[in-house]
């Protein structure tokens, strides 16, 4: 329950510390526009107290100029001519510079200025001392709050990142149970039906079917059965390379889908054309099978109740690649799908469950270093697959 609230959680965090972030720069922006109005005070006081001719003006001037340098909250100490503090405004604590129980705490803070700032000796008043403005040292938090902002991100990011994978992968794993369940139905279901026509007498199970036939059908079930397993036996294993017949591969999958069209789609013509002399590729033939099979499904799928014509060609596209393209007459594919198509989940049918083209993908380009992609048509579907030869693959 909880793994599901933490993108959102994550999500909350990053927007707190971006305002955050971003209502302290603010804030730093309003002091220094505060500051530069003082600025433009003193300059302002400056220019009136010599032009004042009154007696007493200069004093007045400057009284008011320290006011309003202690009004920005720099830290100065004034010492006379034996280093002794005379004068201190902004301190980070309170003082007075005529108690000598406070003079140790100014003399070690007037080091601490020492070492932020030169300090000023001034003729006829002494060593003037001063620290940073306070924007000074709230700049200096920006860097490390622009670090720990980006931190807080790529760690949100990251923790995000991990989530999707999870749930990525359990969504892969629950699709493939559904598929490795849809694909061991067929032949499961046929050899039940076997079975129960072996239970009948012999007199009426000959009226259905001879005994060998039924056997070489049986036969024909167990190994498609066989060939599920070693199928998914295959996922997430280093895969068997050899020098694959892309000829027996489809005539395989002809005989395959041929015997069960009448149950999977009606009026639909199957037709499979090969190149004469086409090389080899390099892959997995019960995989690379697996992947032409799903595609030529999809397309039963598409004509289901429409009937139309599907046409499987193989044929040799560049000197080191061979092109197998499926087409089908069928309503084609929604604009709306056609970019995530292949990614898991995804699907036109009603009931399905999204796995046969992502799993096509897969084993074609991950597996086959070949690509598969959905060639745009005015009519029907058309999926075009590439593969590199064995001499490409060399």
């Amino acid at each position: 329950m909880l793994n599901r609230y933490w993108p959102t959680a994550l999500a909350l965090l990053a927007a707190v510390v971006l305002g955050w972030y971003l209502l302290y720069t603010e804030l730093l922006m309003r002091e220094m526009r505060r500051d530069a109005l003082v600025h433009s005070s003193i300059y302002v006081e400056i220019l009136q107290g010599l032009s004042d001719p009154r007696p007493g003006a200069a004093d007045q001037t400057l009284l008011t100029l320290i006011d309003e340098v202690q009004d920005l909250g720099i830290p100065i100490i004034v010492t006379d001519a034996d280093g002794v503090p005379a004068f201190s405004t902004n301190l980070p604590f309170q003082a007075d510079p005529n108690n000598p129980a406070d003079q140790g705490r100014i003399y070690e803070y007037m080091q601490e200025l020492e070492r932020l700032n030169p300090p000023m000796e001034e003729p006829g008043i002494g060593t003037v001392y001063v620290g940073d403005p306070p924007l000074i040292r709230r700049l200096r938090w920006i860097p490390w709050l622009q670090v720990g902002a980006l931190a807080c991100l790529l760690a949100a990011a990251a923790i995000m990142v991990r989530h999707n994978q999870r749930v990525e992968r359990e969504r892969i794993w629950a699709t493939m149970a559904r598929e490795s369940a849809h694909q061991m139905a067929t032949p499961l279901s046929s050899l039940t039906g076997w079975v129960e026509i072996l239970r009948l007498p012999p007199e009426e199970r000959e009226e259905m079917a001879s005994l060998p036939a039924v056997t070489a059908e049986m036969e024909s079930d167990l190994e498609r059965l066989e060939k599920v397993s070693r199928r998914f036996e295959w996922i997430g294993r280093p895969v068997r390379w050899e020098a694959v017949d892309v000829r027996a591969v489809l005539r395989t999958l002809e005989r395959y889908v041929r015997v069960r069209m009448p149950q999977l789609a009606q009026n639909v013509e199957l037709i499979v054309e090969v190149e004469e002399g086409l090389p080899a590729v390099r892959g997995n033939p019960v995989l690379l099978e697996w992947a032409v099979e799903n595609l030529v499904k999809n397309a039963l799928d598409a004509l289901a109740g429409a009937g139309g014509t599907i046409r499987v060609t193989a044929s040799l596209q560049s000197e080191r690649r061979v092109a197998l393209e499926i087409a089908d007459t069928g309503p084609g594919v929604s604009p709306a799908v056609r970019t995530s198509l292949f990614e898991p989940g995804v699907t036109t049918k009603k009931g399905g469950w999204g796995v046969g083209l992502s799993l096509s993908r897969r084993i074609v380009e991950d597996v086959h270093r070949g690509r598969l992609s959905l060639v745009p048509t005015e009519k029907g579907a058309t999926f075009l697959v590439e593969l590199p030869t064995v001499e490409d693959s060399a």
